[in-house]
């Protein structure tokens, strides 16, 4: 039999290792009736079998940085920067998120000068303000396939969701949890959750399943009501007055937003602060796409088996939920490669972002790297061809704003008013 001292050390071990693991897959029970040292443990003559959690081999042992060590700001800025995933991936999302606020400014001034008839002092309109219009951006990315040609209404739309397209075919969804400011927003809520409430709240498998069917249902909606669109219909849209005014529209029903959609989006933010990423996980169809785009990554979180410790840090540590631990290869399309879970990994070189299984691992400055820089080399190619400001005139612009309530202007169903050649 074991003496107490050995047993209250069982306890204590137990304990510490059980505030690692997930709180659903905890063993609330004190394993210390073990006395085979098989691994197994009997409770009330039920047999349990978990993986005990193995040692680090010091040579192996993840360095721990104390970067407040570096007395030069700057340097040990650029040092955080290299060394750490989520200070390198906080500020590529702080930084985008203040060039869509510039944007947004950007785009306020110019829609008060469009609506005070002229009177207002001008101000240009921003060309990235197209990129929150993904289903006029969907349809000319359509268009584009069908005759090769970049509509000049909206050609910045389409080259930023070029971009899009192509951060999620070659680093999954990183986008989402990099670049996105919508992403961002999201995860701000969740984290401010986990501080209110010590916990974050997640939905049964089943409901969790029927819940994410949402974002593919609406993603199928709009993908098949494009796509059985042929290029004269689709040019019909694209050059249509309502399509030409879409993004002031849009800003409009934001700014004399309704109370159906001012409570819709309300209760969406309050979900999620007790819900991780719920517009993402549930309701996002760029997400969706985004999702799907990603099973052709090359390049994935991968888990070596032969030097992990089966200590499931990496499970807890991600804000989708996936069993990191349990996969060589992350192939879940709700991977948005935040790097979370390498991040906590305590073994050198045991989770990573790789090309193979057997591929040199791809440092997170790199990864961060790619992720804006193929973005700003898809949306610098529109810059540099020409395909990034629109063939809409001061003139033209001060002309339809002022008339944006009239019939001209508005959709049903997708389906435009007939115009014009004037029009």
């Amino acid at each position: 039999m074991k003496t107490e001292e050995e047993i209250e050390l069982k306890i204590e071990k137990h304990d510490s290792l059980e505030r690692q693991l997930p709180l659903n897959e905890r063993i609330e029970e004190i394993p210390s009736i073990d006395e085979t040292g098989s691994g197994l443990v009997f409770l009330n003559s039920t047999m349990l079998r978990r993986k005990p959690v193995k040692k680090i081999p010091p040579e192996l042992r993840r360095r721990k940085i104390n970067f407040s060590c570096e007395n030069n700001r700057l340097r040990g800025m650029l040092w955080r920067l290299w060394e750490d995933s989520q200070f390198l991936r906080t500020g590529v999302q702080l930084a985008f998120g203040l060039l869509c606020v510039w944007i947004g400014v950007e785009f306020y001034l110019f829609v008060a000068w469009g609506q005070s008839a002229g009177s207002a002092v001008f101000h240009s309109r921003p060309p990235g303000v197209e990129g929150f219009l993904p289903i006029s951006s969907l349809m000319s990315l359509k268009y584009w396939l069908e005759t090769g040609v970049v509509n000049d209404v909206h050609p910045s739309g389409f080259f930023i969701f070029l971009a899009i397209l192509l951060v999620g075919l070659l680093l999954k969804k990183a986008f989402c949890s990099w670049l996105c400011p919508i992403g961002t927003i999201s995860e701000s809520l969740w984290r401010l959750g986990q501080r209110l409430f010590k916990r974050n709240f997640a939905a049964p498998k089943w409901l969790d399943y029927s819940l994410r069917s949402i974002k593919y249902l609406l993603l199928s909606f709009f993908v098949y009501s494009i796509w059985q669109m042929d290029a004269a219909s689709l040019k019909a849209f694209i050059y249509s007055p309502y399509n030409k005014v879409a993004d002031v529209k849009m800003y409009l029903f934001f700014a004399n937003i309704s109370a159906v959609a001012l409570w819709t989006i309300s209760s969406i933010a309050v979900l999620s602060v007790f819900v991780k990423n719920f517009w993402c996980r549930y309701m996002c169809p760029y997400g969706a796409f985004l999702g799907v785009a990603s099973f052709l990554s090359p390049l994935k979180i991968t888990r070596q088996p032969s030097t992990c410790i089966d200590c499931e840090l990496c499970t807890k540590a991600c804000p989708a939920g996936i069993k990191v631990h349990k996969v060589s290869r992350v192939w879940s399309d709700e991977c948005m490669s935040c790097l979370e879970c390498v991040a906590v990994c305590p073994v050198k070189d045991t989770l990573d972002m790789r090309l193979t299984k057997k591929s040199a691992p791809i440092p997170s400055w790199v990864f961060g790297a790619l992720v804006a820089g193929v973005f700003v080399a898809v949306t610098g190619l529109a810059m540099l061809s020409g395909h990034w400001y629109n063939n809409i005139s001061k003139n033209e612009y001060a002309r339809r704003i002022p008339q944006i309530d009239s019939p001209l202007y508005q959709h049903f169903r997708g389906q435009v008013p007939a115009y014009g050649p004037n029009e």
